[in-house]
């Protein structure tokens, strides 16, 4: 095994559960260079999704869940929700002090994780779906034995797939809201946006061609512009004209308020999902 580290780890990783949010890690992970395939396994109980991970990823199947979590740094936990429970009374055979486990599991708190296994340093992250493209948005909370080196570490391997930041685990649920689910958000503008467009007597397909790359090309001026995204508002609205009266509409009938109920009730619902 190579000596070469990240943070804390060593190049030795683990994945308990093998879906498209574990492949973009492991993608991402892989083509930057921060662990070789050779030293990632995964587990899975659907022989697809590993299939996949080992013929297109070259990483290998695991024995079993204890088993690998065992020989591995760094475990990143990437069950369904329903599944948590299964899924830590079966590492619980595996894993340790020595061991960082990463969870990526919605609205599973890293209490309740520590509560289901022996001392173990957990790292809960809520990575978003546009990972899957290395444009991801992820929040990241430490557990109670977790260590700033752990944190630095799990930010280097999400941060080859997008934005990381660090927040307290009590704030968990409105990132989730917010760029958790927030890629739906912008998926539902652009239905909106093609809609209205439809409505107003632009052909389907050309409605959905402009609703579509208005969104592509705003988020590259986004990525790409020292401008907040205040000024670059303001440099599009031009006093008195189209854009103008759009923004005094959205605002007279309430778009801010709408977006701040909209991750009110999806944070209540990770709130509800979490007891």
């Amino acid at each position: 095994m190579s000596e070469k580290s990240v943070g804390s780890l060593r190049h030795s990783l683990c994945f308990i559960g093998a879906g498209n949010m574990a492949e973009a890690i492991a993608r991402g992970i892989i083509t930057a260079g921060i662990v070789p395939p050779a030293q990632i396994a995964a587990i899975d109980p659907s022989g697809e999704r590993l299939d996949i991970f080992e013929r297109q990823l070259h990483i290998q199947r695991g024995p079993d869940a204890a088993l690998s979590a065992a020989r591995a740094d760094c475990v990143i936990l990437a069950v369904k929700p329903q599944k948590i429970t299964e899924a830590l009374t079966e590492l619980k055979r595996g894993i340790g002090p020595q061991t960082l486990l990463i969870s990526i599991v919605a609205a599973v708190s890293t209490k309740f994780i520590e509560s289901m296994l022996p001392p173990v340093r957990v790292i809960r992250v809520m990575p978003n779906t546009p990972m899957l493209v290395g444009s991801g948005a992820s929040g990241l909370c430490r557990g109670t034995l977790a260590t700033a080196e752990d944190m630095a570490a799990a930010r280097k391997l999400f941060g080859v797939c997008g934005a990381t930041v660090e927040v307290p685990e009590h704030l968990m649920d409105a990132v989730t809201s917010l760029s958790g689910s927030g890629p739906a958000y912008v998926f539902f503008l652009v239905e909106a946006l093609a809609s209205a467009g439809k409505k107003m007597g632009i052909p389907n397909a050309e409605a959905e061609l402009l609703a579509r790359q208005t969104i592509i090309g705003a988020g590259k001026m986004l990525a790409e512009s020292p401008d907040s995204p205040v000024e670059l508002r303001r440099k599009v609205t031009s006093p008195g004209g189209f854009t103008e009266a759009a923004i005094q509409s959205m605002e007279t009938n309430g778009f801010p308020a709408l977006i701040e109920a909209a991750l009110a009730a999806a944070q209540q619902r990770g709130r509800q999902l979490a007891r």
